[in-house]
């Protein structure tokens, strides 16, 4: 059965990494580096001192911070952990998917570090966020998924790392706005 999926998840690897296209290359590499989503976190720490002040934002990039090397560090944890070959390392495949990137990477490549980061920011800031900015989390999550995507269209993970990062990002986000909530009334901040 681990079998059957590990191919299943090779084969939409092939056909997803397949549709890259040079003319493309450019825009995915651009929402793959990290870099490229510090103006969207800005704008949500403007969005979170208009709307929770100086002390609350600060505490929100705390938290933030610690999300992120959470993420990180389980990511780490789990790429050493179970030891899944990246795509571009895989011998069955590595000779016939796109490898945009001039580098690969680390060798092992379970889970998804930037897909969990950016499902994680964004699911955060989406339930932290008041009624009137819930439009923001669409954008948010769009950003993510295009994030999550641009691993596969390079050629550095299998569509399975990413959605297992999807989720963990997801859990994790949710976690931490539980956590700043239960931080704020415990501080009466």
């Amino acid at each position: 059965m681990l079998d059957q999926l590990v191919q299943l998840d090779k084969e939409v690897f092939l056909f997803l990494n397949g549709l890259g296209n040079p003319s493309w290359d450019g825009f995915w590499m651009f929402a793959t580096n990290k870099l490229s989503s510090i103006p969207i976190y800005l704008v949500l720490l403007i969005i979170a001192y208009r709307q929770l002040g100086l002390r609350k934002m600060l505490m929100v990039l705390g938290t933030v911070a610690i999300l992120i090397l959470v993420t990180d560090q389980l990511a780490n944890f789990f790429k050493y952990g179970v030891q899944r070959l990246r795509p571009c390392y895989d011998p069955e495949i590595s000779s016939i998917m796109r490898l945009v990137k001039s580098s690969c990477g680390g060798k092992f490549g379970y889970f998804s570090a930037h897909a969990a980061n950016s499902f994680a920011i964004a699911s955060f800031f989406t339930f932290l966020l008041k009624p009137g900015f819930k439009r923001i989390g669409f954008l948010l999550f769009l950003w993510a998924l295009i994030v999550a995507y641009s691993r596969i269209y390079i050629g550095v993970h299998f569509p399975l790392d990413v959605l297992t990062g999807i989720v963990i990002g997801l859990g994790l986000g949710w976690l931490f706005t539980k956590l700043y909530i239960f931080a704020l009334h415990k501080y009466q901040l």
